[in-house]
């Protein structure tokens, strides 16, 4: 569906969100139903509330902290053991295997891609690590990070790749890399007096201890319930004093929130337009590809940067939509553009990750061609085997 064999050798970019990591941890939409039938997201219930001074407005963030937050801070490879979450994992290997393969094709000076993510999880990073340990691939994942004992974050480090040389240096070939670009923050991530440190083995303290957890539970249970309503949804019998306690720790979490306000310390709001920044720069690019995955464009930063970026009579829009529900909502914000592809799968068949990898950004598929899917003019986007001669 997407050319592989026409973009390896552009200004390759992915943006992905929480739909990548389904089936480890939740996404942001809930069960309960909207009047019209609709399903309502966390960052729309948020800003709904906030917008009519609900009172279960924190506890709201207390049950996306115990479900989305907190599993992901805990996270560890070594520890799934439950087929899904084996299966996402499997995912991600099979994506950073296919970005691998086409970086490698590249010219020797630049092997790289961008890979901007919303998510706060560690799966890219302890992935990679584990593709690392098995020795089979020599490659880099640079999430912008220099130190021995601390490893701090700052965005000039994107730039660095890393390059092998002959023995006098008559030729130089660089280590093919993918660029980890966190867009909301991260749950390794903290705040130091130097800037933001990153560490990949923390073991945080959760925020709500046992008595907070029981009194959340009848609301989580709400929020989960099946064609549930609003007004369904009880409010937790927290006082006002423990409502406060939890805001302000929450706020030291370094992640962008589901709803408008976003980072709440200084240091994570400059990197967070700093990143935001470097997307806009990737996509002003000659030639340059923006494959999405997994992402709503819920956020409305993101959702205008890449509007303005379509500018770019050069770049190449590729959105991949989960469902024809999403698929009609993402043709309404990008429909006008001739260089952006909304692409869904034909029928009922949702577009997991596991479809996204097989049918959508395949090498095999690009081989065999795959015309079971649609773009905006809802013809086949299936691809010949010649497309992919340049990767062999």
């Amino acid at each position: 569906m997407i050319p592989v064999g026409d973009i390896y050798n552009k200004g390759v970019n992915f943006l992905i969100g929480s739909g990548a990591s389904s089936g480890l941890f939740p996404t942001l939409e809930l069960e309960l139903v909207k009047e019209d039938g609709t399903r309502w997201s966390v960052e729309e219930l948020g800003a709904h509330m906030t917008n009519t001074s609900d009172k279960r407005y924190t506890p709201l963030f207390m049950h996306y902290y115990l479900e989305c937050i907190l599993p992901a801070q805990r996270f560890a490879v070594a520890n799934v053991t439950d087929e899904a979450g084996k299966a996402v994992l499997a995912n991600y290997r099979t994506f950073l295997q296919t970005l691998l393969t086409m970086v490698q094709r590249r010219p020797a000076q630049d092997r790289r891609c961008n890979v901007f993510t919303t998510n706060y999880d560690g799966c890219v990073p302890l992935v990679a690590d584990e593709m690392l340990q098995e020795g089979t691939r020599d490659f880099v994942l640079n999430d912008g990070t220099r130190g021995f004992r601390t490893k701090l974050l700052e965005a000039r480090n994107f730039n660095n790749f890393l390059c092998n040389s002959g023995v006098f240096d008559r030729h130089v070939t660089s280590v093919p890399q993918i660029n980890l670009i966190h867009l909301h923050g991260s749950v390794y991530w903290r705040e130091t007096a130097r800037g933001i440190a990153v560490d990949y083995n923390q073991n945080l303290k959760g925020l709500l201890d046992d008595a907070a957890q029981a009194k959340l539970a009848t609301f989580s249970v709400a929020l989960r319930a099946k064609e549930g309503k609003l007004s369904d949804v009880p409010t937790p019998d927290f006082t006002d004093d423990e409502l406060q306690a939890f805001r302000a720790a929450y706020e030291q979490v370094p992640i962008v929130n589901p709803t408008k306000w976003k980072f709440h310390q200084t240091v994570y709001e400059e990197h967070y337009y700093q990143m935001l920044r470097l997307l806009s720069y990737e996509l002003e690019r000659p030639n340059a590809v923006l494959v999405t995955f997994g992402f709503s464009f819920a956020d409305e930063h993101i959702l205008n940067l890449v509007k303005r970026s379509l500018s770019n009579p050069s770049l190449q829009v590729f959105v991949c939509c989960y469902s024809q529900r999403s698929y009609q909502k993402l043709t309404s914000h990008f429909g006008q553009y001739a260089n952006v592809k909304c692409l869904v799968l034909d029928g009922d068949t949702p577009m997991t990750f596991t479809e996204f990898n097989t049918r959508v950004l395949s090498l095999r598929s690009t081989v065999a061609g795959d015309s079971s899917a649609k773009g905006q003019n809802g013809e086949g986007q299936g691809q010949a085997a010649a497309a992919s001669e340049a990767l062999k």
